[in-house]
């Protein structure tokens, strides 16, 4: 058990984290390569905050995020934040088990200090912020200065961050794409219909946020 996220580091046995358990397949090596487009984009600029979602439920953009943190930390060359914005049903703290008595909520609610909250991990180089208690007003709580401020230091802090947020169907994904330097959309092949794509990208430009790229689940 974690008694203190300080001085405790997390786990990371989970067979969903094939990045980590298996990183000479080819899934982990697909996730290489979007790792190298990501780093490109990083380096050309100011971009450090991602947010991942997908058009609509259930596309495999949690486990795909918990991936794609693990294989650019496993680089040991950057520092990289995992963020669950999934405030009403969280499963980044699942997908590694951890607790999550308190999160990004508590810093959203409470004014907690990220260093008090954020998990360490055994790969060096990342750390997790979970989503803390269940929130039922996410749109509240992502949509104002607090958390825009915690974004902003994420950033300071950490060379990427990674935020896996809800899909675009929640209101709360589209006000939290606009603080973000860049969307990542995680598409399903079995799953989502190319007008619910086309939808997607309509409904980030109405955002005013900016698409970076795409990944294809299950190609």
């Amino acid at each position: 058990m974690i008694l203190n996220k300080r001085q405790h580091s997390a786990a990371i046995s989970k067979k969903s984290l094939i990045a980590y358990t298996n990183p000479d397949s080819v899934i982990s090596d697909q996730f290489r390569t979007i790792r190298a487009n990501l780093t490109f984009l990083t380096e050309r600029g100011e971009n450090h905050v991602f947010l991942i979602t997908s058009p609509g439920m259930k596309e495999g953009k949690s486990t795909t995020t918990a991936n794609l943190a693990v294989c650019m930390a496993q680089q040991k060359k950057e520092r990289v934040l995992l963020i669950d914005a999934h405030l009403k049903e969280p499963s980044i703290h699942s997908i590694f088990d951890i607790p999550n008595e308190a999160g990004l909520t508590n810093m959203l609610r409470y004014d907690v200090k990220l260093e008090e909250v954020v998990y360490k991990t055994e790969l060096e180089t990342l750390d997790i912020l979970t989503s803390g208690v269940k929130s039922f007003n996410p749109a509240e709580l992502l949509g104002n200065e607090i958390m825009t401020e915690v974004l902003k230091k994420a950033a300071n802090i950490y060379d990427i961050v990674l935020i896996d947020s809800p899909s675009l169907q929640c209101s709360e994904t589209r006000i939290l794409a606009n603080q973000c330097d860049g969307v990542v959309l995680v598409l399903r092949r079995d799953k989502t219909e190319r007008k619910q794509a086309i939808e997607a990208g309509r409904v980030l430009e109405l955002a005013h946020a900016k698409l970076v790229g795409a990944i294809m689940n299950e190609a």
